[in-house]
């Protein structure tokens, strides 16, 4: 069960911080120790350097003091002093050969490097040289320098306590780099873990509203950071989700309600025409009652489909250059007879050319719409009014007035809707799919439609359409 809990940590967004955070704090420990190595390595390696040429001054002032004999003496001494398997010293002539030196016994291995010794001779300045001996350890720092006029003194010293140290200094680098990064991890865990908080908080929400209802939330801690943010963001394509699944159970109710009476009438023309005996008149009149019935179904099924697929971007629009105008005055000559029919006025106050980028076919349609919407609920005797007008050198706006029953404050942002009908009963003819159409083609041309009404006063609704088309 262990196991199996650490491979499944494996897999999770926590583990591979965790690690990230401590795959950068070891690498940054690294890098550290690194640097604090080479400036502990240059400490030592200064100190000794100067330790060496100290010795030279000393050994320096001797000669000029008292002589060659009193430095041989001496360099005899300090060797001794100092220990002679750690410091050695060797009197040089300038052609490499030696004529004095301190107990060379443990020192024999070590030469006289005659590209040094060039090099004292060309350039007059100390070289200084680390030297690795077989079967050795510790290393070597050896330093030629020049004392009088023509001797050379080779210098050097074991650097075995130097070593020591550095050796010391890396085993407890090594201690401690292993225990940091244990804690590192144990840190690393707890801060992804208490970061990721709000995340499982997000993933148990989702969980849970999968698993019941849309209606939870999840919590908003207020800190404003990302995780609030995705909360935020997450409540909100709730919100939509739930919109959008209410929207659904009600068009579904609509659609099976506007379904259900067509549907209902056709059946009960069907069994008419076998149950009785009917005159051949009778049973043409029947049937085309049943077809005018289906005409309506298909109507109404390829309108949904037209809309759904212009909202979607699916509908091809063949924008071409088009008068709007010359559209709206058509379709007012259209619609006359139907007005004065109801003895309604119609006005069409449309004068030029308003010419647009868009299909003709869609805008005909819109506008018939709206044109067939404001005569339908406009009582006797009143009227309906077209208007268009350019403000600007970029859009297009048509207006369509009535004096008809008008639009109640809570219809008014559902008008647009698909099957939504302000009239309950739903007696006047139509399937609530003419203003939904008329603004899917608005906003697929990059427009869009308005409406402001006043119930008992009437409705206006308006159209914008950018010249330039999509």
């Amino acid at each position: 069960m262990f196991l199996k809990k650490i491979n499944n940590a494996r897999h999770t967004l926590a583990f591979r911080l965790t690690l990230w955070y401590a795959g950068i704090f070891m690498l940054s420990a690294c890098v550290a120790f690194f640097f604090f190595y080479m400036l502990i390595t240059s400490v030592i390696r200064d100190r000794i350097d100067e330790d060496l040429l100290s010795e030279t001054r000393t050994l320096s002032s001797i000669l000029k003091l008292q002589g060659i004999e009193a430095v041989k003496r001496q360099i005899i001494l300090e060797a001794q002093a100092a220990g002679e398997k750690k410091i050695f010293f060797r009197l040089l002539s300038f052609d490499g050969q030696a004529f004095s030196s301190s107990n060379m016994s443990f020192w024999r291995d070590i030469g006289v490097g005659k590209r040094a010794v060039n090099q004292i001779i060309r350039e007059k300045r100390p070289v200084f040289d680390t030297i690795s001996l077989p079967n050795r350890k510790h290393k070597i720092r050896v330093l030629y320098t020049t004392i009088g006029r023509s001797i050379i003194l080779q210098l050097g010293q074991s650097m075995e306590s130097n070593t020591r140290f550095i050796e010391a200094f890396r085993k407890i680098f090594v201690a401690t780099m292993a225990s940091l990064f244990i804690v590192a991890i144990i840190i690393g865990w707890f801060m992804a873990k208490r970061a990721l908080a709000g995340v499982e908080t997000v993933t148990q929400t989702a969980r849970h509203i999968s698993e019941s209802s849309l209606n939870e939330r999840v919590p908003v801690k207020k800190n404003q950071d990302e995780i609030d943010q995705l909360a935020i963001t997450f409540n909100q394509m709730l919100d939509r989700i739930q919109k959008l699944v209410t929207g659904i159970r009600e068009m579904s109710d609509n659609i099976a309600h506007d379904l259900k009476s067509p549907i209902t009438r056709i059946r009960g023309l069907s069994e008419v025409s076998i149950t009785t005996n009917a005159s051949e008149k009778d049973y043409e009149n029947m049937a085309a009652s049943t077809i005018e019935e289906c005409d309506r179904l298909l109507d109404m099924i390829n309108t949904m489909l037209v809309i759904s697929k212009t909202e979607a971007g699916v509908n091809r629009i063949d924008a071409v250059e088009t008068d709007i105008g010359a559209v709206v005055r058509d379709a007012c000559d259209l619609f006359q007879a139907p007005a004065e029919d109801k003895d309604i006025r119609l006005t069409c106050d449309v004068d030029g050319h308003f010419n647009i980028f868009g299909d003709h076919r869609l805008i005909q349609r819109m506008i018939a719409n709206l044109l067939d919407n404001a005569i339908k609920y406009t009582p006797a005797g009143g009227r309906v009014d077209v208007s268009m007008n350019a403000a600007d050198d970029q859009v297009v706006s048509l207006s369509v007035s009535d004096t008809g029953v008008g639009i109640s404050e809570k219809d008014r942002s559902r008008v647009f809707e698909r099957f939504y009908r302000c009239d309950p009963s739903r007696s006047e003819a139509g399937i609530g799919l003419g203003l939904s159409f008329a603004r899917a083609i608005a906003r697929a041309h990059g427009g869009d439609i308005t409406v402001t009404s006043e119930v008992d006063q009437g409705s206006t609704f308006t159209i914008t359409l950018p010249k330039k088309g999509l």
